[in-house]
């Protein structure tokens, strides 16, 4: 079956900002500029100091005139209080919620629509893996106590964007949100360009089409030839994935994983990962985890070939999850990408493999239990999907 994609698009202006402080002051900036338009589409969300700077500067530009159209999840916004939803409603705001949680959805409820995508005025867009909570921002504090990553776009993919926000949005209207029935009407197979400046796509995945960013990170991690470097906050690779990283490291590719240490919401599923690690680490792949705050950052760099969003590349992700991903093949950010990992690597542990065989046994028996679980649950999950 042939899925569209979005072709790649020259004469962008591309920008990594770095943590909460620094994406939410400049997310903030064009809202509370815009003129025409804002959408915003959004999993986490729940109420909080955070979350009521961006309610207040969405229900300001409504109240000046501007169409402001938000898609929520259904579930990862169930924090968000009654007071602060009704103060949408009152200022004219349009929502819509994505797969509401409900008893008779049975296993559709891990449908799940976890994009991050802010849209304004048609000029500016802004992907990556926020959420709106404090664990993300505070305003006021110069650290989130989460490290992640947003980048904004100016150019030609702001129309792109745009594009894949209204799609969801329209058929977010129909009685099975999960399965969108707009094609959309792009070109299928896509030649990999030379590097350019501005040059960037957006790669996305949902219910029906989940293989654009899947198909696109494994094409680009065979044909590396001098680094893979790879930061996900929950590592659960599928089984492909796992064997193209493997196969770079073997001939000489440097292949570093860039992954969650202590500090994480999911120890379950760090346990999980992990049981990938010994595999990992005798093919030559050197694992990172880092050690000051939750790394929640989703990036991949393999050789200059940049991709950023909300996809964790999982196997959970990568089958129930409307995800969506900026891909690049900018000079200049491809830089400032690297030099994020370098300062993230110099933050981390680097495991050591003869000391990971040597790992307590009661740490070997959580990664046995929840890799098992892991594993149950998502094929039993994926064959009645």
């Amino acid at each position: 079956m042939a899925y569209s994609v979005f072709p790649w698009r020259r004469g962008n202006a591309v920008s990594l900002l770095v943590d909460g402080p620094c994406f939410f002051e400049q997310m903030l900036k064009r809202i509370n500029t815009a003129q025409r338009h804002v959408e915003l589409e959004l999993y986490l969300l729940e109420s909080s100091a955070c979350a009521t700077a961006l309610l207040d500067a969405l229900c300001a530009a409504a109240e000046r005139g501007v169409a402001v159209r938000c898609l929520f999840d259904g579930y990862g916004a169930q924090g968000l209080l009654l007071a602060d939803r009704q103060r949408l409603e009152a200022a004219g705001i349009q929502v819509r919620w994505y797969n509401p949680v409900r008893w008779r959805h049975g296993v559709r409820n891990f449908h799940r629509d976890h994009r991050k995508v802010l849209v304004v005025d048609e000029q500016f867009a802004f992907v990556g893996g926020t959420g709106a909570t404090d664990a993300f921002w505070q305003p006021g504090e110069a650290e989130s106590r989460w490290h992640e990553v947003m980048v904004e776009i100016i150019g030609p993919l702001v129309a792109d964007w745009l594009q894949l926000f209204e799609r969801q949005w329209q058929v977010d209207q129909s009685w099975i949100v999960w399965r969108p029935r707009l094609p959309l009407r792009v070109k299928t197979l896509l030649a990999i360009p030379a590097v350019g400046d501005g040059l960037g796509r957006v790669a996305f995945a949902d219910a029906v089409q989940h293989r654009d960013i899947l198909y696109s990170l494994v094409r680009m991690l065979r044909s590396s030839k001098r680094r893979i470097w790879l930061a996900t906050p929950y590592f659960l690779p599928t089984w492909r994935v796992r064997r193209v990283l493997r196969q770079a490291a073997a001939r000489g590719v440097d292949v570093r994983l860039l992954l969650a240490g202590n500090n994480t919401d999911h120890p379950p599923i760090r346990f999980a990962g992990q049981r990938y690690y010994a595999s990992l680490l005798k093919a030559g792949v050197q694992i990172f985890e880092y050690q000051p705050r939750f790394l929640h950052l989703k990036m991949v760099l393999a050789d200059d070939w940049v991709s950023i969003g909300s996809c964790n590349f999982d196997h959970w992700n990568l089958r129930f999850n409307l995800d969506a991903n900026l891909e690049a093949l900018d000079p200049s950010f491809t830089a400032s990408v690297a030099a994020c990992f370098e300062r993230d690597f110099a933050d981390s542990q680097l495991i050591d493999g003869k000391a990971w065989l040597a790992r307590p046994w009661y740490i070997r028996v959580q990664q046995k239990v929840w890799g098992v679980l892991d594993q149950l649950m998502f094929k039993l999950l994926n064959r009645r999907r």
